[in-house]
């Protein structure tokens, strides 16, 4: 072994430190330290701001002038419009058309043009002269695959099949948006709807505590009737801010679902959340057929399987021959040929696989058993889309039978607390009697509104689940004239 001199030392340790964190725009390229945070330069940042997308909102024309007061049909297409995923779903599709047209081009020769210039000189050697001369040689070069077993066939078609997946996947992107802002455009209703309730409850609380301070100040009540009205009204007035903050929080869900920023002022039209509640005149079997037809998702999954099949057929075309025609035509000027020669090849030509370790066989095998796969994974989004569409079914008749049962509750709570607020004010009933009563007319109030809620949020989903949900958040579920149509107050 040979020593390395103190110079050699020194210069490895130079280029050992030459070698270390590189900086960029200034400053170090990454933090020096676990637990320090990196320092980013001032680039960095202000490129982050430029590409911010929440400050790219898109609204369709004539929408800016009524920001305030948005459609459900109008909500829906600003978030078709500015989700992600209905973007990230369309490329696909069109990279996956792309792809197609591609594929279908192999059914065609392909012909490519060539053209070379050269400037020779040659050698004078053994009493030849030296020879200069300029040659120009333009070609055009056609090749065509004849046949190969099906291999082409089934290349074309697993293109095809991906064009249709990639499609339907996009269809069902869209479904699946629509359903988030139906979702987050309900709750943002119920939020409003249960304010304006809990509004009126405190309305009621505060008359109650006036009742109670006015017969105290006549002598009939007590300072115990006058404190549990004041707590009942405190209380009234928590759950009304509570729910202001819950209103803001659902308001910024649903710009979120739209892909506008939390802070842009708009507001929504309830009329659509207003449609009288009724039963679902669609038997669950006629729901799973539809769903089994039209589902985008399982389209897709099935597509997805008949181009996995296709694949099978292009494996095995490569354990078999293929034929290929070529041919090439060209003409030649040069300095001794100044009016050109043209020369020109055809050839036909018979590829034939004779061994390459077994891989075509294994490649056979593995297409097979994906084909197979991809038929199992059908399968189970078809046993999915069933049990689906028969839970939702069910969850919708539950949330309609809800809403009939909270709209009598509401009308039995309502009639209580009228009658403990008349006997209250005829000094026959106690406070505490008129309270529970009206915590009683309260709680039925909320329980309406979340009944509502629910049906709204089980129509969508059966709607989503069962493939009939539209673009504009309508469907084509047949619901029966028999209504509930007991007013709220």
């Amino acid at each position: 072994m040979t020593a390395r001199r103190p110079g050699a030392l020194a210069l490895v340790a130079l280029l050992g430190g030459c070698v270390g964190t590189p900086r960029v725009s200034g400053v170090p390229g990454a933090s020096p330290a676990p637990q320090v945070p990196w320092t980013p330069p001032p680039a960095a940042l202000e490129r982050a701001v430029v590409a911010d997308s929440s400050a790219r909102v898109v609204l369709p024309a004539g929408l800016a002038e009524r920001i305030r007061r948005l459609t459900l049909a109008e909500i829906v297409d600003i978030g078709l419009r500015n989700n992600a995923n209905t973007r990230l779903a369309w490329a696909n599709a069109q990279a996956a058309a792309a792809a197609y047209g591609s594929e279908r081009g192999s059914w065609l020769p392909q012909v490519d043009g060539d053209v070379t210039a050269a400037r020779i000189k040659t050698v004078a050697s053994q009493g030849r002269t030296a020879v200069q001369q300029s040659v120009l040689t333009p070609s055009a070069t056609l090749s065509y695959l004849l046949y190969d077993f099906g291999g082409r066939r089934g290349r074309i078609e697993g293109a095809r099949q991906q064009l249709f997946a990639a499609g339907f996947t996009h269809n069902a992107a869209i479904e699946d948006v629509v359903l988030q802002i139906q979702v987050a455009y309900f709750q943002y209703l119920a939020n409003r709807s249960l304010l304006a309730a809990q509004r009126t409850t405190l309305d009621e609380a505060r008359a109650n505590l006036e009742a109670a301070e006015e017969r105290r100040r006549v002598g009939l009540a007590t300072i115990a009737d006058v404190l549990q009205a004041r707590t009942a009204a405190s209380q009234a007035q928590l759950d009304v801010q509570t729910t202001e903050g819950n209103l803001q929080t659902a308001r910024g869900a649903l710009a979120l679902a739209l892909g506008l920023p939390a802070n842009l002022p708009y507001d929504v039209d309830s009329t659509a959340a207003e449609v009288p509640v009724a039963a679902l005149a669609d038997s669950v079997d006629a729901l799973i057929g539809a769903a089994l037809r039209g589902r985008p998702d399982l389209a897709a999954s099935r597509a997805q399987a008949e181009a996995a099949r296709a694949a099978v057929g292009e494996t095995r075309s490569s354990l078999l021959p293929s034929l290929n025609l070529s041919a090439t035509a060209g003409r030649t000027y040069a300095t001794t040929i100044p009016n050109g020669a043209n020369s020109y090849n055809v050839a036909i030509g018979l590829a034939l696989p004779l061994f390459n370790g077994f891989s075509r066989q294994y490649d056979l095998r593995a297409a097979e058993y994906q084909a197979e796969a991809a038929a199992a994974r059908t399968e189970t989004i078809r046993q999915q889309v069933v049990f689906q569409v028969f839970s939702a079914y069910y969850a919708l008749q539950t949330s309609t039978r809800r809403v009939r049962t909270s709209e009598d509750l509401l009308a039995s709570a309502r009639q209580s607390s009228e009658a403990a607020l008349a006997r209250y004010k005829a000094g026959v009933g106690s406070i505490l009697d008129l309270l529970t009563a009206q915590t009683a007319l309260a709680g039925a109030r909320a329980q309406r509104v979340d009944a509502r809620l629910a049906w709204s949020v089980s129509l969508a989903q059966l709607a989503h689940d069962a493939g009939v949900l539209d673009p504009q958040g309508g469907n084509s579920l047949r619901l029966t004239t028999d209504t509930t149509t007991v007013p709220s107050r």
